[in-house]
């Protein structure tokens, strides 16, 4: 649907104020989206993206400084993320061995059993995007890229 349904207004500034806003509302619609696929399975999208990065690093533990530096939503609290994922069995805390202030964070067996069946749903999510053509996702990725600089 055309954002100016979406959001009831006919009229924007110029494209790049209309684009700004398109952005902005879309990157809500594909949060609320990612929260709905994910909530069944009782995990967070932050959640998600901790036990991701910590799965690229496996069997490697990460700092809690490496996540937040890798996390999509750099405003989220690592530490806190952490530990709700500990309290569920899917991320292990350490003392880190070469720096006794700070901690090591691995993710267990069953992290990565959640993550492995949080790929499926994934992958469904995937084909729902293919409204858009490969050509045009490429386009898309380099087109928010440029946009970042």
């Amino acid at each position: 649907m055309e954002l100016e349904k979406e959001i009831n207004q006919s009229k924007f500034r110029n494209e790049y104020q209309k684009m700004i806003i398109n952005i902005l509302f879309t990157a809500g619609w594909l949060n609320h989206h990612n929260s709905l696929k994910l909530k069944p399975h009782g995990i967070s999208p932050q959640q998600f993206n901790v036990l991701r990065i910590l799965r690229g690093q496996h069997p490697n533990p990460v700092t809690i400084n490496l996540l937040q530096e890798r996390m999509l939503d750099r405003m989220s609290n690592a530490s806190r993320l952490v530990e709700k994922l500990r309290q569920k069995n899917l991320v292990e805390r350490r003392v880190c061995e070469r720096d006794r202030r700070a901690v090591d964070v691995i993710i267990t067996d069953q992290g990565l059993a959640i993550l492995a069946e949080l790929d499926k749903v994934m992958i469904e999510w995937e084909n729902e995007c293919k409204v858009l053509s490969e050509s045009e996702a490429d386009t898309l990725n380099r087109l928010l890229n440029k946009l970042r600089g």
